[in-house]
């Protein structure tokens, strides 16, 4: 006999996992060696901005799509950003 629960496990398809977005202050406490502020000046650093001496580009944290806006709310998207990490040093581990 199958349960209702079993009915549409087996009707849905697989999907690609969730990204697993965070915080600021969560993911700080997840990964210690990221404070709050430290991310936050990473954030702040992300887009492309204007100064006295011109624009200034981004430090590509955005555009590797670490970063998620809901509204006011900022999230670091978790493997996204690992993954830039990893960019920003040539891939060498």
């Amino acid at each position: 006999m199958q349960t209702f629960s079993n009915t549409i496990a087996s009707n849905t398809e697989p999907h690609a996992p969730a990204p697993r977005v965070f915080t600021v202050k969560q993911f700080a406490q997840r990964n210690p060696a990221f404070s709050e502020l430290a991310l936050r000046n990473l954030i702040f650093k992300s887009a492309e901005r204007q100064s006295s001496r011109g624009l200034i580009p981004g430090n590509g944290l955005l555009d590797a799509g670490a970063i998620v806006r809901i509204g006011r709310k900022v999230l670091i998207d978790e493997l996204a950003f690992f993954g830039w990490v990893d960019s920003q040093n040539g891939g060498v581990k």
